[in-house]
């Protein structure tokens, strides 16, 4: 079942790269949650296996955290089971687990990587965001596209080598997924369904409108409208 610890209605200035956390932990998830959505993730949490199967193989996440201790279905299982389904997004395993073989486990069922309970939270974020450059061939600790420079840290672009340019929420993500997507014509759907949380409106044209202020800040004739395609990001 979707949990939702201190969740309010996701406004468009939250949109993120999607990320599903699979915990049944509910204190951890409460402590969690907010940090990776400051960190620009839409979070969708499920408390059991079953669940955690289910949205893997049936929604679009550009990452996956999962532990391992689940009721219903165990972690390794779901793992397993994603893979063998053809799921390939990037999995790093949480456990409290330190066991050697059990984490040679995890990486043979096909998790890319994993932290072991407790541990700290900047350390997660770290490797999901490795995770994440790793996924879209990108091994630097910036995103770079021609002369856009973006700096994930401080949520800001660099454009020309002038001063950086302070984005929204929503600008920096939208961007950020737009930079690891260069020249592939992404419609209004697929974005919606790798930045939107689950439970956000899909049917809305706002994206539209952050397009556009996007292009006012870093050149109108960097992100193209296709007819019938979406948009385009020119590297």
């Amino acid at each position: 079942m979707l949990l939702s610890v201190g969740k309010t209605t996701t406004q468009l200035s939250e949109v993120p790269v999607r990320l599903l956390l699979v915990e049944d932990d509910l204190e951890l998830v409460q402590d969690l949650r907010p940090e990776l959505e400051q960190a620009g993730y839409a979070v969708d949490c499920v408390e059991d296996g079953e669940e955690a199967l289910f949205l893997g193989e049936t929604e679009s996440y550009d990452l996956m955290v999962l532990d391992l201790g689940l009721p219903r279905l165990g972690g390794l299982a779901v793992l397993a089971k994603w893979r063998a389904s053809g799921v390939d997004a990037p999995v790093l395993i949480l456990t409290a687990r330190d066991s050697w073989q059990e984490k040679v486990d995890g990486l043979k069922a096909g998790a890319d990587d994993y932290l072991t309970k407790p541990f700290h939270h900047q350390e997660l974020l770290a490797r999901l965001q490795a995770l994440l450059r790793r996924r879209y061939g990108s091994v630097s600790a910036q995103l770079e596209a021609r002369d856009l420079v973006l700096d994930e840290e401080h949520q800001q672009v660099c454009v020309a080598g002038n001063s950086p340019v302070k984005l929204t929420a929503t600008e920096f993500r939208l961007l950020r997924y737009f930079m690891l997507n260069p020249g592939k014509p992404l419609s209004k759907t697929r974005l919606t369904e790798h930045v939107y949380a689950q439970d956000f409106d899909r049917d809305s044209n706002l994206i539209e409108v952050y397009v556009s202020r996007l292009r006012d800040k870093i050149g109108r004739d960097r992100i193209e409208t296709r007819r019938g395609q979406g948009y385009v990001f020119k590297a």
